[in-house]
């Protein structure tokens, strides 16, 4: 996309273009979640990217005059960001996830779990210091940034990626490439947990990470039109947006291990669960960075409330 250098006359430093880009972004009224939460932010994750410069950049540094090609190429980024609505994420092909770069294109969703935090803070104190993590689950995967996150947390663990999208996999072996971790996490198609049931050997983990589709009916319907670019097979989730966890919690008993931990991102389906499901002791974490709607059960109450779990499942 080529813009009239008219457009941008007089903008030379970065800090121009980062002013610039978020008084545009405003003006258009875009909608911020895929990263950023504010018009700022944005424009500033942009030139950034672009430009290819560290986030602890010297501000001093906003004040350097940019060549022309970078201009051109910065104010062709906002122009795109404006008209076609594509999260910034898709036009730069990279997120931020745990503080590390991951590729992404449309065939994925843009990373933003808070799952992150707690990869961070390695699940404790609710995993426990005792508990060895050898082997760790990333279902439905996407461009798996939270496998990929938890192995840099779990130096010794083989991670899994599993997903039904052989696309969405294609970008996760990008990432695994990326940040060279081929023989200890590998991606494999699979519809659910498919691909585990066919083993000979039922593998256990100690961790089963999970962001799955969770939206609902009427979410979807009042989604922003940056929503529209990302892959609709890894949003929905039915009418109440708990097809997918439903299933994941009949299952989990079955591949965690003893003292194992369960990880499941509903979002705001949480209501959803927390009325189907009153008499389980979900952990619903707060989170300092912000987000919500992740739940935590123990293997052992997974084994518990597995009968009432494949109840509710079937009863569907």
């Amino acid at each position: 996309m080529t813009v009239s250098t008219e457009s941008f006359d007089g903008l030379f430093s970065i800090r121009d273009f980062i002013r610039w880009g978020a008084t545009r972004f405003n003006e258009a009224g875009l909608f911020f979640g895929h990263g950023s939460d504010n018009a700022l932010d944005e424009s500033q994750h942009l030139a950034f990217q672009s430009l290819q410069l560290p986030w602890d950049l010297p501000e001093s540094y906003l004040d350097c005059r940019l060549t022309d090609n970078e201009r051109q190429r910065l104010a062709a980024l906002i122009e795109q960001r404006v008209s076609t609505r594509k999260p910034l994420a898709y036009l730069v092909n990279q997120a931020w996830f745990c503080g590390m770069p991951f590729y992404v294109d449309e065939r994925v969703l843009v990373p933003r779990s808070p799952i992150a935090e707690l990869i961070l803070e390695e699940f404790q104190p609710w995993l426990g210091n005792h508990v060895d993590v050898t082997r760790v689950m990333d279902l439905c995967t996407g461009s798996g940034c939270i496998g990929i996150a938890a192995a840099h947390a779990f130096p010794e663990a083989m991670v899994d990626l599993l997903d039904i999208s052989t696309d969405a996999l294609e970008v996760a072996t990008i990432n695994i490439d990326q940040h060279e971790l081929w023989g200890r996490v590998q991606a494999t198609p699979s519809d659910m947990f498919e691909a585990l049931d066919v083993l000979p050997e039922t593998p256990r983990y100690q961790l089963i990470l999970s962001n799955p589709p969770y939206v609902d009916s009427e979410d979807m319907s009042d989604m922003p039109e940056e929503f529209g670019h990302e892959p609709e097979l890894g949003l929905v989730a039915g009418a109440d947006g708990l097809d997918f966890a439903r299933e994941i919690l009949s299952r989990a008993a079955d591949f965690l291990d003893q003292d194992g931990l369960l990880v499941l991102e509903v979002g705001n389906s949480h209501w959803a669960m927390r009325d189907e499901y009153p008499e389980v002791p979900f952990i619903w974490p707060d989170f300092e960075q912000g987000g919500h709607g992740v739940m935590l059960l123990s293997a052992e109450d997974c084994r518990q409330y597995q009968p009432l779990f494949k109840s509710k499942l079937n009863s569907r």
